[in-house]
């Protein structure tokens, strides 16, 4: 009796196809970022600043990662040619891949104001908005992309 390997013919553009292996190469380091976010949520910041200082930080390549993934899909499977995070997250919603705009919107927001300036003030108003809002639209966004697979 021999081996026969498998063999799959792909529907896909050479080009669609990239796109995908593109999509999924950054859907991993996603995941990656994940786990450290969830991890950093677990740790004690309110008596902690560099534990708030971590999970800010860990919450600005989150998002950034969360935003390109949704636009290597978009490229991958809607053939939706978009650049800026605004536009990324309002085709993601048209295309039903997140329910909340207005929760991306602001993470956005925060993800800047965060980047750019250190202010005690604002690290705990961004700290509030991560274990608030956006901890449970990141989830649904986790939850999506492993459907997607």
């Amino acid at each position: 009796m021999r081996k026969v390997k498998k063999c799959y013919i792909s529907i896909m553009s050479p080009i669609d196809e990239l796109k995908y292996i593109r999509f999924k190469q950054r859907l991993t380091n996603f995941e990656d970022a994940y786990a450290q976010f969830i991890d950093a949520l677990k740790k004690d910041t309110v008596n902690d600043a560099g534990n708030r200082s971590s999970l800010i930080h860990t919450f600005e390549f989150t998002f950034e990662l969360a935003w390109k993934t949704l636009k290597d899909l978009l490229e991958a499977k809607e053939t939706t040619e978009v650049t800026f995070p605004r536009e990324v997250l309002q085709a993601a919603y048209d295309h039903k891949y997140i329910t909340e705009t207005v929760i991306w919107g602001e993470a956005l927001k925060k993800r800047n104001e965060a980047a750019h300036t250190y202010d005690e003030v604002i690290a705990v108003e961004v700290e509030k908005f991560i274990r608030e809002k956006f901890a449970p639209v990141l989830e649904q966004l986790r939850n999506f992309f492993n459907k997607v697979l």
